[in-house]
């Protein structure tokens, strides 16, 4: 005989993600976190998944390679959302690492690169210069912070600037969170492929895609085709403008919303450094958890997950932990252990461009509280339009005035 559920100990799925809202932590963390810090949820692709919400054992999943995140692209798996990109570039780190250009990747992505900070500093200063002329008001995300992180990883790369609006167009859609497939994200990924391996024969062309043309003269390299060399170009330069771009939005989003805080680093720019790290912890721009499939049943809390099972790391819930981060909410740029979030991930898929981030979020920030030391929001923070079904919380525009 079938027993029927006993709704009172199985409760219902809830919807995940929660709120599309920036500027507040969604309603649900804090009770998820302390009555059930792994719960069933209902993905955006309509499939089950385990979300995890407390420090801990968001950590445990991150650094237990029982979890994988290279196996939630395989088929027939639960899925958070239809993928935008080939099934084989999800672990795209792993695939680097396979095929021998982890080197020249982790040389592209390191701050003390010769003239790097000297350029950041320098771009900064341009694009303020054209909000000058232009405004006030000016869109700070559409006119600083994306321009500026494209902009490095168009320098990173070794591509022309010119280069940056062409490869910028995609992400709206690269990065949607859409229940089923996206017709025009195989159109925009053939198209930047195609644009990216035709860099990969422009004598212009230097940096890390000028390192990795070269390597087709190599044998020991030929296992590589265009086409694999122009991905590991198209993924950085995507993956890599849609993180900084969007944690720089959302910390100074963060910051004009908190304007004791936007005042201390303004006033204090010696601590811009630790503040950086205060907002990586308090950000809310990973809005959509970090999914992990399970390779074999994993006790994870008072829950067994099964082999197969999906599960979201929420980062904000672990961010925001009070066992962690005492008094979680309170901007403190003298805590001990600030740099133990997880904004970065974890584990083995630690994000490996973290010096980077920091350093471009650091100057960043130094440039406008300097040359902007009145910067605030030119409409209530209510009215901020948020953009929905995305991988990234951003506001789909930032209006400043100053």
């Amino acid at each position: 005989m079938t027993t029927a559920p006993d709704f009172r100990t199985d409760p219902p799925l809830l919807d995940f993600p929660f709120s599309w809202d920036g500027t507040r932590v969604p309603a649900e963390i804090e009770d998820l976190r302390a009555a059930t810090p792994v719960r069933r949820v209902r993905t955006i692709a309509g499939d089950e998944a385990w979300l995890v919400s407390s420090y801990e054992l968001c950590q445990q999943v991150l650094k237990d390679d029982r979890f994988s995140l290279k196996d939630t692209s395989a088929p027939g798996v639960p899925r958070q959302y239809a993928l935008t990109i080939p099934p084989e570039v999800v672990n795209n780190m792993g695939n680097i690492t396979g095929a021998g250009l982890r080197r020249a990747v982790m040389k592209a992505l390191n701050p003390k690169a010769p003239g790097l900070t000297d350029w950041l500093r320098a771009e900064a200063h341009r694009l303020v210069d054209l909000m000058e002329a232009d405004g006030p008001t000016a869109d700070l995300r559409g006119a600083f912070c994306e321009p500026y992180s494209a902009g490095m990883h168009c320098r990173m790369l070794g591509i022309p600037q010119t280069e940056a609006p062409a490869f910028l167009r995609s992400l709206d859609i690269a990065f949607m969170n859409a229940p089923c497939p996206v017709t025009g994200a195989k159109i925009n990924w053939d198209r930047d492929i195609a644009r990216m391996s035709a860099l990969l024969d422009d004598p212009a062309t230097h940096g890390l895609m000028g390192e990795l043309a070269a390597l087709r003269d190599d044998p020991e390299y030929a296992h590589l085709s265009d086409e694999m060399l122009a991905t590991v170009g198209v993924t950085m330069f995507g993956a890599g403008t849609i993180s900084t771009s969007g944690f720089l939005a959302m910390a100074l989003v963060y910051l004009l919303t908190h304007p004791i805080a936007r005042d201390l680093l303004r006033d204090r720019p010696d601590l811009t450094g630790p503040g950086v790290e205060e907002l990586l912890r308090v950000n809310l721009s990973i809005g959509d958890a970090l999914p992990r499939l399970a390779l074999e049943d994993v006790r994870l809390g008072d829950v067994e997950v099964r082999t197969g099972e999906l599960v979201l790391v929420l980062v904000e819930g672990a961010n925001l932990d009070p066992e962690k981060f005492p008094d979680p909410h309170r901007f403190d740029v003298h805590r001990d252990n600030t740099a133990d979030h997880l904004s970065f991930g974890g584990g083995a898929h630690y994000c490996p461009a973290t010096a980077l981030g920091r350093v471009h979020a650091r100057i960043a920030l130094e440039v406008l509280l300097d040359r902007l030391p009145d910067l605030a929001l030119a409409v209530p923070p209510g009215q901020l339009v948020w953009r929905t079904g995305f991988m990234k919380r951003i506001p789909e525009r930032l209006p400043v005035t100053w």
